[in-house]
């Protein structure tokens, strides 16, 4: 503070040197084979939006990859780029601002505009991570491949995501000079189904207000296994095995979909102008675990 005004000095990042990952064909392929679909981390969203094996087998997957932006950037987005894009917060966007993320004192959107903020997992920093492809890919059980200097090393996409408690500067694991070079989704087992529900304020060219993945792995109307993750509410994909505990072994009811909604979201913590992510982030959940079960909503 000098005088009356406030004086921002933030640590601006200018490298030397930008590599294009993209001239690497290597990294730009589809295959599916019985260990499951295997993703070049540069494969196009509109090139998995097209391939037959996602469309016949990982249906959750497409539903997901077609609600991202517009088919304009789905022409030139990637798997990998989605996986590792940085969260969303105008505070850490802004040049202007040294927010706690970027090493400075506070998290400005605790007292400030902070209606599509973290409502769970914020710890001092309550981004919220953007990816509509985490959610169902992570509720599949998929697997990432990371290389760098050290070699190749396979990272369940669960593991992948860290919050701010463990590293407030990043939202990742990977290390420096390492890349994503695959994700590898395994066979779903017979009987699984699987729904991704957005919402958003624009129907289309908009990223989430929040969203959630249910993959149901079912025995007539009772679920042997499950996979819960939730979008745009938390620093990271929040997957929920509080959720996947209620719904495991159960016969899947309206009741019982309501009740694994609760437990989800059981730590919540709205801030000023975000209380309503709370029952829209239930209302979402439970939608996505009828429609995965069969059950009409």
């Amino acid at each position: 503070l000098i005088g009356d005004r406030l004086v921002f000095e933030p640590p601006f990042v200018a490298p030397e040197r930008l590599v294009n990952i993209k001239a690497n064909p290597g990294l730009r392929y589809i295959r599916y084979d019985t260990t499951g679909l295997h993703l070049g981390a540069l494969v196009t969203l509109t090139e998995i939006e097209n391939d037959p094996n996602v469309r016949e087998h990982y249906p959750v997957l497409l539903s997901a990859t077609r609600q991202i932006a517009s088919p304009q950037i789905r022409n030139v987005a990637s798997v990998g780029g989605n996986l590792c894009q940085r969260p969303r917060c105008w505070y850490y966007r802004n040049d202007s601002l040294h927010c706690k993320r970027k090493g400075g004192p506070i998290c400005y959107s605790v007292a400030g505009e902070n209606t599509y903020h973290a409502i769970l997992g914020g710890h001092e920093c309550y981004i919220v991570h953007p990816s509509d492809l985490a959610p169902p890919l992570m509720a599949l059980g998929a697997q990432l491949t990371i290389v760098g200097p050290k070699g190749r090393r396979p990272l369940p996409l669960k593991d992948f995501f860290i919050g701010p408690d463990v590293d407030i500067t990043r939202e990742n694991l990977l290390a420096q000079n390492e890349l994503v070079t695959e994700v590898s989704v395994p066979v779903p087992p017979a009987g699984t189904r699987g729904v991704y529900l957005k919402v958003r304020d624009r129907a289309t060219w908009d990223f989430a207000t929040c969203s959630a993945a249910a993959v149901l792995t079912m025995d007539g109307d009772r679920c042997r296994r499950a996979g819960i993750v939730l979008g745009a509410v938390a620093p990271i994909p929040w997957h929920s095995p509080e959720a996947e505990k209620v719904l495991t072994g159960a016969r899947i009811t309206p009741a019982v979909a309501a009740q694994a909604a609760e437990v989800a979201l059981a730590k919540a913590r709205p801030m000023t102008q975000n209380g309503y992510k709370v029952p829209l982030a239930k209302n979402v959940l439970r939608r996505a675990i009828l429609q995965a079960a069969g059950v009409e909503v």
